[in-house]
């Protein structure tokens, strides 16, 4: 298991303390490791015991109270932090910082970390206009301290403009997006298509023929696919499934759907993952009004329908190419085969017979063939654990694909 993202978080003295007490929630919701450290000011807004409650751990407030006599607690907290981000920053402590001033917990543990710093001004229109505030922020840039810019509205002094701190969604979307970029560099930027769910095959309006597909593991990938940075578009079957934060999602219903969906977006695409289970198969007709009970046996003609992961196949330039073959028997060989006749870079394939894999459950056990003749067991696993294997396999052809 890898540890957590640590972030420290500095609150500053401003009415937006109170948003630094729902940020730290959030924070902590999104599985990131959490201190805070506050200034005298701040605790005149909000009591550090809020922000203990919330991070679930001791709040830092004077420089010279040391609970850990084997520490030096500005030091430790300094060296332990992956990102500091200062939340209201106060016009004050933007001075001190930029003058390298430590006369308390914050500014003195901000001389000493070394890691990246990201600071949420607050303050009132004209303090943030002011040419004393305006030098320190930009001596500041200089120094490499990155800046979530304040919004425009309502101030809490009564006048409206530029200076209200950015909401709490927006900077834990920003200390998100600084990790995935520090995590994973080589996603970031990505274009990537997943397919997912089945597809429907229409009889006559009230009946259709499909599979047992679920979605959740093209959803999965989707959504580890997202997190990593790249941007995802989704085309899913019929699936009651949430869309992952971050995607760009098409709903299908139709092996016909999917198709001039994928092939509408294939040629910009950096990865192209084919999760989707398609039919095979649909009818040769369908019905405009409901077929009607009878005593007699009524023949269904079934035709081919297009095969969207050969048809990729043979017109990929330099996508990177996944399919999956979701077997009863014989796994590795029609995977192989399967890998070849469809020009795939990858195979992902499973059993949908043994329990716990395949359809419908959250669990999956991969086997992944690739083109080098390498084959990766991925043993029986949650789907999200799943997709992150699988995305680290893809990742390793990046600079081979043609």
């Amino acid at each position: 298991m890898t540890r957590k993202n640590r972030v420290l978080l500095a609150v500053t003295g401003g009415i937006a303390a109170f948003k630094a007490a729902a940020l730290t929630s959030k924070l902590v919701q999104a599985n990131f490791d959490v201190k805070v450290m506050m200034t005298n000011s701040a605790q005149e807004f909000v009591t550090p015991l809020t922000f203990q409650a919330l991070s679930r751990d001791h709040v830092y407030t004077n420089t010279f109270i040391e609970p850990d006599p084997t520490h030096i607690a500005h030091i430790d907290i300094a060296d332990w932090a992956d990102l500091v981000l200062v939340a209201p920053a106060s016009a004050n402590t933007i001075g001190k910082l930029a003058h390298g001033i430590a006369d308390d917990m914050v500014t003195t543990t901000m001389l000493a970390t070394t890691a990246e710093v990201m600071i949420a001004p607050a303050m009132n229109v004209h303090m943030y206009s002011h040419p004393a505030v305006t030098r320190n922020m930009e001596q500041l840039k200089k120094d490499g301290f990155i800046f979530v810019e304040p919004n425009e509205g309502y101030l809490a002094c009564g006048y409206t403009g530029k200076g209200r701190m950015a909401e709490p969604e927006d900077l834990l979307a920003m200390v998100e997006h600084y990790f995935i970029k520090r995590d994973y560099p080589n996603w970031h930027g990505k274009k990537l298509i997943v397919t997912a769910g089945p597809t429907q095959e229409v009889i006559d309006p009230v009946r259709f023929l499909s599979n047992r597909s679920s979605g959740k593991m093209g959803f999965a990938i989707a959504q580890e696919a997202a997190a990593r940075g790249a941007h995802v578009t989704l085309i899913s079957g019929p699936v009651e499934l949430d869309t992952p934060h971050g995607v760009n999602r098409i709903d299908v219903t139709s092996a016909e759907d999917m198709y001039k969906a994928v092939m509408h977006h294939a040629d910009n695409q950096d990865v192209i993952i084919k999760a989707a289970a398609v039919s095979d198969y649909k009818p040769k007709t369908s019905e405009e009004e409901k077929m009607k009970k009878s005593d007699k046996d009524i023949p269904l003609e079934m035709v081919r329908t297009k095969d969207i992961l050969k048809d990729l196949g043979q017109q990929k330039k330099k996508q990177i190419l996944v399919g999956f073959a979701a077997e009863s028997s014989n796994i590795e060989e029609y995977a192989k085969r399967k890998l070849e006749t469809k020009n795939a870079d990858i195979i992902a394939a499973n059993s949908i017979v043994e329990e716990g894999h395949g359809f419908r459950g959250d669990t999956n056990a991969l086997t992944l063939f690739t083109r080098k003749g390498d084959q990766i067991d991925v043993p029986l696993t949650s789907k999200k654990q799943a997709a992150k294997v699988l995305l680290d396999e893809v990742e390793k052809l990046f600079g081979d694909a043609t």
